[in-house]
């Protein structure tokens, strides 16, 4: 599985309209409105790249409300001390 990071600036006057479409959307675990740089983040979890293109350029790009949108492929780290952690990153 893939995990994206999707940083998402939208129109200020449908920030609620547009986290809820875009939470809607196939392959978006979770949305979270913030405040800062950005206004939403989407969380994208799908099982190939070709998925992420899918979901972030043909899906949350098109949603209403959607000004420009950033995503980052994300990696788990894992710590030293997690001894459960050394067995599952062969799955």
């Amino acid at each position: 599985m893939i995990n994206a990071i999707v940083l998402i600036h939208a129109d200020n006057g449908r920030i609620p309209e547009t986290a809820q479409a875009v939470a809607d959307t196939e392959g978006v675990t979770e949305v979270y409105s913030c405040a800062g740089d950005v206004d939403l983040i989407a969380i994208v979890r799908v099982r190939d790249h070709e998925q992420v293109a899918e979901v972030v350029t043909h899906r949350i790009d098109k949603t209403p409300g959607v000004l420009r949108t950033t995503t980052h492929i994300a990696f788990k780290s894992y710590s030293r001390a997690d001894v459960e952690a050394g067995f599952s990153l062969g799955e």
